[in-house]
């Protein structure tokens, strides 16, 4: 797995499919403002395995469009569809001008990282990194009073509520993701009846 970026950069993008003969990509956006974002020559740095020929590198903006409401890149240097293809799944990151208005439900990882998890009015943890996958972020959080870490989708569905000024952030989690470890903890193995269950994680 490809390490974050170590400057303060904001993820803007990924690229998950390629579009037609000449290089182009479609686009799912993690920015508000696409089009200011991509414009030609924006550039950008690459988070990919360490096995991939971009490894390194950035890429910069040919040209950004909309094509059937699907945001849609052409990048210097990707002019044929197998380059495109050796570049699905990359995530874009952008530097982060100090002066910029924040964007809507867009954190950096060292903002959430050390935030309390709150759920129904109680806190049940406290965020200690973020891990970034093509599907989705997971916040990684150690459960209260123990080391027990539990992998939450940053979706909002699941985390509906970020507050960095108050130091939290509410999660409303499927049931179950927090209690489970609770009851493992907790059981008594010389009561509890043999059981066969499955304890791979469920999809979120």
């Amino acid at each position: 797995m490809a390490a974050e970026p170590a400057r303060t950069q904001l993820r803007v993008g990924r690229l998950v499919k390629a579009h037609g003969l000449k290089g182009a990509l479609k686009l799912e956006l993690y920015t508000d403002d696409p089009d200011g974002r991509f414009v030609p020559g924006a550039a950008f740095t690459l988070q990919v395995p360490e096995a991939s020929p971009w490894h390194g590198k950035t890429v910069t903006v040919r040209e950004f469009r909309w094509m059937n409401s699907h945001p849609v890149l052409f990048l210097e240097d990707v002019n044929d569809r197998d380059a495109a293809e050796s570049l699905v799944k990359a995530i874009l990151w952008v530097d982060q001008d100090g002066d910029a208005v924040p964007e809507d439900d867009a954190w950096f990882d060292h903002q959430l990282v050390g935030l309390d998890v709150v759920r129904d009015g109680e806190r049940v943890g406290r965020i200690v990194r973020v891990d970034h996958f093509p599907a989705q972020d997971l916040l990684i959080v150690q459960r209260e009073a123990s080391d027990d870490e539990v992998l939450v989708p940053f979706v909002k569905a699941i985390v509906p509520e970020v507050d960095v000024t108050a130091g939290r952030i509410i999660v409303t989690p499927p049931a179950g993701l927090f209690e489970e470890l609770a009851a493992d903890r907790t059981e008594d193995p010389s009561e509890a009846a043999p059981e066969h269950h499955d304890d791979a994680p469920s999809e979120g």
